[in-house]
């Protein structure tokens, strides 16, 4: 069965992956991961992106304010179908550094598996 007729079949796997991008850059690595997957017609294939945050509150001048904090700095959450394209459009994507394992023919880690949740 190949990858299209899968598709037809409704057997398309949607799972998160977790990309490691230059510290600072992951709202611009978020939006351009969503531009280019609309730009080449991946939109259905990869789902969601998106940047782990917590709300903290801080003090300062001795105010309480409430402020986004981002949880892991330097990556970003992306739901998707992975195959050779969406890794190809993520991996390509401008101030990407790469997926989390996949290194030297070991397979990509998703998101259960980096952060045990």
């Amino acid at each position: 069965m190949d990858s299209h007729s899968e598709q037809k079949a409704g057997t398309m796997t949607m799972e998160w992956y977790v990309v490691h991008t230059y510290a600072g850059f992951e709202n611009r690595v978020k939006q351009s991961i969503e531009e280019r997957s609309k730009t080449f017609g991946l939109s259905d294939k990869i789902r969601k992106v998106m940047i782990p945050t917590e709300e903290v509150v801080e003090i300062r001048d001795g105010k309480r304010r409430m402020s986004t904090k981002k949880f892991f700095p330097g990556y970003v959450l992306v739901e998707m179908d992975m195959n050779e394209e969406t890794w190809q459009l993520v991996k390509n994507t401008p101030k990407v550094t790469g997926f989390v394992g996949g290194g030297g023919g070991l397979p990509l880690l998703g998101l259960t598996r980096v952060f045990g949740l």
